[in-house]
């Protein structure tokens, strides 16, 4: 159920509605034998819109819309009436959702604030009567526009988690523990690697009523990068958290070396990952004595921060979340 219920890339064929016809037409009635011209423009096509929702997570509702078809404009009619616009289609996608087009590889769309509203596609315009091209010198156009056609093509819509803290770890490294400690959130736990198989938020209160949000992000591997394990789909959400903290178990047999490949994975993927604050925290730390915890920290590269957890013993988590909060802030306390 886990893997069903959270999806975070759909592919689907989208088509915004063509534009109506304009007609050819000229006013005849009982009362006028030979009017002048009165054919209407066609009405547009319909558009396809995307709208924000932060009460949505993922982008499961739209997983069995293989087809987006949005309707077309009418045509024209007599007497200079305009036909009818295509009824708009509105898709609610949650914040942090991209758009890219699948043969080009474009971003066309970014949504991040709730309610925000983008036509992606939009409905071909209306052709134009014939009275339109009426002159002193051509008082009886034989001409009307065909309606523009819509915008059609095979899109790709991502979800990147939007979190204010991203947790990177290789599998097993105590992630969904912290976050079940630090949060109210029940991720899903177990001693086997890739027990996450999708990102889990949680929201961390904090002093004085402030709180912040956390993803515990699926475990990265070597060679993450170039697609083994659950490569991009868990890199991807990387990109959106401001702070990263990565974990690291007491028990790993090099610590220096389970950084810096987590690190390589990153600057592989995306080298502007790297100008993220970073912050190390070694988990299961409650086995280690004071002369273990000084031969670790020699190892830990000096620029970035470490600290010392156990989130079964509930130590320097508190400490852990003043220097969350810290990174999260001093930008804006500057």
């Amino acid at each position: 159920m886990e893997k069903s219920n959270f999806v975070d890339q759909i592919r689907v064929f989208c088509r915004s509605g063509h534009g109506g016809t304009g007609i050819k037409h000229f006013l005849r009635d009982k009362f006028t034998a030979k009017g002048g011209p009165d054919g209407g423009d066609g009405g547009r096509g319909a558009h396809i819109i995307l709208r924000g929702n932060r009460n949505l997570w993922t982008l499961l509702h739209l997983r069995y819309h293989k087809n987006v078809l949005a309707e077309d404009g009418e045509s024209g009619g007599h007497n200079k009436c305009t036909g009818r616009s295509g009824k708009d289609i509105i898709l609610e996608v949650p914040l942090g959702t991209v758009v890219m087009d699948e043969e080009t590889g474009e971003k066309e769309v970014e949504i991040l604030e709730d309610g925000e509203q983008v036509i992606w596609l939009p409905g071909g315009k209306g052709g134009l009567g014939n009275h339109n091209f009426a002159t002193p010198t051509n008082q009886a156009p034989e001409h009307a526009q065909p309606g523009l056609p819509g915008v059609e093509g095979w899109k790709v819509l991502e979800l990147k988690v939007l979190a204010d803290v991203g947790l990177v770890g290789f599998p097993n490294a105590g992630k969904s523990t912290l976050l079940s400690v630090i949060t109210a959130a029940k991720p899903k736990i177990a001693d086997y690697a890739f027990t996450t198989i999708t990102p889990n938020l949680g929201i961390v209160e904090y002093r004085d009523g402030r709180s912040f949000c956390i993803a515990d992000l699926p475990g990265i591997i070597e060679g993450a990068a170039e697609g083994r394990g659950l490569g991009h789909r868990f890199l991807r959400h990387i990109e959106r958290n401001p702070v990263l903290l990565f974990l690291i178990p007491a028990d790993s047999d090099d610590h220096r070396k389970e950084f810096e490949v987590l690190l390589n994975e990153l600057e592989q993927y995306n080298e502007e990952l790297l100008h993220k604050e970073m912050l190390i925290a070694i988990s299961k730390s409650d086995m280690l004595d004071d002369e273990l915890k000084q031969a670790i920290s020699e190892e830990m590269p000096n620029n970035i921060p470490h600290y010392f957890i156990s989130s079964v013993a509930q130590k320097g988590l508190m400490e852990l979340k003043d220097a969350l909060w810290k990174s999260l802030n001093e930008k804006e306390e500057e």
